[in-house]
């Protein structure tokens, strides 16, 4: 039967994995690290499906996919300073300092987990309207499709509108809840 756990962070545990970002903050402005922050939670993610990890750990590190495929969907086009945030925000899967070594068995990713749950939270606004721009592109694909249209001719045009509009979304929602009224983390 599954038992459900809270830990509440303290203010100084939230302030270890803010270091983590700003020290990433830093390190994604070099090309190199940039990739290699990428690489090294895509090695997470792999390790997660492995199925060796506790199910909790192996939960959370999963939804890092979907900020991975945000700074790589070429059609979604953040702009570079929002890569760099995201990029920024997964350095502590390569920060040497994280607070728990990665190699200690049986609680080694824990830190990880909780640091994945805090980051898809923080960015719930931008990975709620990524999924609707991805969910609106396939419907898209499918109904032109539906009309005997190939959804390649003028794809640009019936996503610009749309991923426009997200866009703003985003970024208004994003505005508001750094004006001191959400985020706890300083990823943008």
């Amino acid at each position: 039967m599954p038992l459900d756990i809270t830990i509440t962070l303290s203010d100084g545990d939230l302030q270890k994995f803010q270091e983590s970002i700003n020290k990433g903050k830093l390190a994604v402005d070099n090309q190199e690290s940039a990739e290699a922050i990428e690489q090294k939670a895509y090695e997470l993610i792999e390790l997660a499906t492995g199925g060796n990890l506790p199910q909790f750990v192996h939960d959370r590190i999963l939804k890092l996919q979907i900020l991975l495929n945000m700074i790589r969907d070429t059609e979604w086009k953040l702009t570079k300073a929002e890569i760099q945030s995201i990029r920024g925000a997964l350095y502590y899967f390569v920060d040497p300092d994280d607070l728990i070594p990665d190699h200690i068995p049986g609680i080694g990713f824990l830190d990880d987990a909780m640091y994945a749950e805090i980051i898809v939270q923080e960015l719930r606004t931008e990975i709620k309207m990524y999924q609707e721009f991805c969910q609106f592109r396939i419907s898209e694909e499918n109904r032109q499709r539906n009309k005997g249209i190939d959804p390649h001719v003028g794809r640009e045009d019936w996503i610009c509108e749309k991923r426009s509009t997200l866009h703003a979304r985003m970024r208004e929602r994003r505005a508001l809840s750094t004006g001191g009224r959400g985020l706890r983390m300083r990823i943008f």
